[in-house]
């Protein structure tokens, strides 16, 4: 069977993706490594800035998105994609798995992205309990409260003056001597009263019992330790797009995203990316949503010769 559209990932764009190619009446297949399908939202314990449903739990919103697409009949296979190719001069794409093979007339891309960790004793443990990789997602739950961030560029100090507009102290701890922010994002976060620099230093513990309590650091240049008290800790050190299975395929950013605008349209035609794996300045929920739908537009439009 040649699929009119195989979409590889269940996060929210894809699920976005797959509800939409249903309706457009397309064949459509979703290939998703992981048993449970919403990406990373399965790890937010609560979503709060989701329209409509605000305070839904992470793993709800991913059920009810799975749950959406199936009722329209999508048909979801728990497999892994290794890589693509092409064949009949472009017009089908071959999806090579661990298992078998998929054929296909245009892929839409929806792998995600993942956060880049710390790696350090508490992280995992404490993560949706006080450990946080975004700030617009989950800031609102620390208000006039202290916390830290963790990071020297442009998210990093951009995290920093989101979250002293309602916490009561914030702390951003950094490796280095200077940041690698851009100076008008330095220049602002001079003015934040309270705001406090944390220079030369790495997180080597972050410590609590239901949730974050405290971090232990250690100053690069002296040795020194100390305990920071605190109620949570916002970890900037970047994503890390999962677009491994095209990176002979497709050229990347430099950060290794693909390079694709709103419409998710790349340099092969029939291949499109949607959600936290393209080029785009804001990654969250709606957005990756809101590409999934674009993308299968895209689709539509391909399918149909109109471009």
């Amino acid at each position: 069977m040649i699929y009119d559209v195989i979409i590889v990932g269940s996060g929210p764009a894809g699920l976005s993706a797959a509800i939409y190619a249903m309706r457009a009446q397309l064949s459509v297949l979703v290939l998703e490594k992981e048993y449970m399908s919403g990406g990373q939202m399965l790890n937010t314990y609560e979503v709060d800035n989701y329209p409509g449903l605000p305070g839904i739990g992470g793993f709800e919103l991913g059920l009810k998105f799975r749950e959406h697409a199936e009722k329209l009949g999508v048909k979801f296979i728990t497999i892994e994609v290794k890589h693509i190719e092409q064949e009949q001069e472009g017009r089908v794409k071959v999806l090579y798995t661990n298992r078998e093979e998929f054929r296909t007339r245009t892929v839409v891309l929806a792998m995600g992205a993942r956060h880049r960790t710390l790696g350090v004793p508490g992280e995992s443990e404490l993560a949706g309990m006080g450990v946080s990789y975004c700030a617009t997602c989950d800031g609102a739950f620390f208000k006039e409260r202290t916390v830290a961030v963790v990071g020297g560029g442009d998210v990093a100090v951009e995290d920093a003056l989101f979250l002293a507009r309602g916490c009561e102290k914030v702390y951003l701890i950094h490796r280095r001597d200077e940041l690698r922010a851009a100076k008008l994002l330095q220049e602002q976060l001079k003015k934040c009263s309270n705001v406090e620099m944390i220079w030369d230093t790495e997180v080597e513990e972050i410590r609590g019992e239901d949730h974050v309590e405290c971090l232990k650091l250690r100053n690069k240049k002296t040795g020194a330790e100390r305990i920071l008290i605190l109620d949570g800790v916002f970890i900037a050190a970047g994503t890390i797009p999962n677009t491994g299975i095209v990176t002979k395929m497709l050229h990347l950013d430099k950060n290794g995203y693909i390079p694709a605008a709103e419409d998710g349209i790349t340099e092969i035609p029939g291949i499109y990316a949607a959600g936290d794996i393209r080029t785009k300045q804001l990654r969250q929920i709606v957005t990756a949503v809101s590409d999934g739908a674009n993308a299968i537009s895209s689709v539509e439009a391909y399918l149909n010769n109109e471009i």
